[in-house]
């Protein structure tokens, strides 16, 4: 082994999470999966602290500003989540009081609640584009183009894979 590829190689997982060896090249695969994703939504955790929000909240705001003047259907915002939140409501409660987003009543049902970004929210999900968008070239920077491409598209391949598997 060179010592080139000794400083360029990845510390590989079985070392992260000191293990020896695992059941399967599939076993790796998952843990390797989860624990990436674990990585950076801890990254983008603290990069969304100093803003008082969490990544389930951002991803909020980023729904209801693509949203625009339509708003969405509390439905909508948890099935549109990256990460499953079972409280949705909760969560969208202590947006509102933050004044980041407003909610309303549908007139002809009213059991039907609709979410509107406010203009707090949409200030404040606007100033972290630039930030979230450095935070996605840096986690990615050693990955070149073809490389972002085909781990899309892996990842696609599974999430289909299991499709059905597990209910949002």
């Amino acid at each position: 082994m060179s010592l080139r590829s000794v400083v360029l190689s990845p510390r590989s997982l079985a070392d992260e999470l000191q293990q020896r060896s695992f059941t399967s090249r599939q076993a790796e695969a998952f843990l390797s999966v989860l624990r990436t994703a674990d990585v950076l939504d801890r990254m983008a955790a603290a990069a969304l602290k100093p803003h008082g929000l969490t990544p389930t909240q951002y991803n909020v705001l980023r729904i209801l500003r693509g949203a625009g003047a339509d708003g969405r259907m509390m439905h909508e915002i948890g099935e549109r989540l990256v990460n499953h939140d079972p409280d949705v409501t909760r969560l969208v409660d202590r947006m509102e009081k933050r004044g980041l987003l407003r909610r309303e009543r549908l007139a002809d049902d009213r059991r039907c609640v609709k979410a509107f970004i406010t203009p707090e929210g949409r200030a404040l999900v606007d100033r972290l584009d630039a930030p979230i968008h450095e935070l996605h070239l840096a986690a990615f920077r050693d990955l070149g183009a073809g490389e972002q491409k085909a781990l899309i598209e892996a990842l696609g391949r599974v999430r289909e894979a299991v499709e059905g598997v597990v209910s949002r």
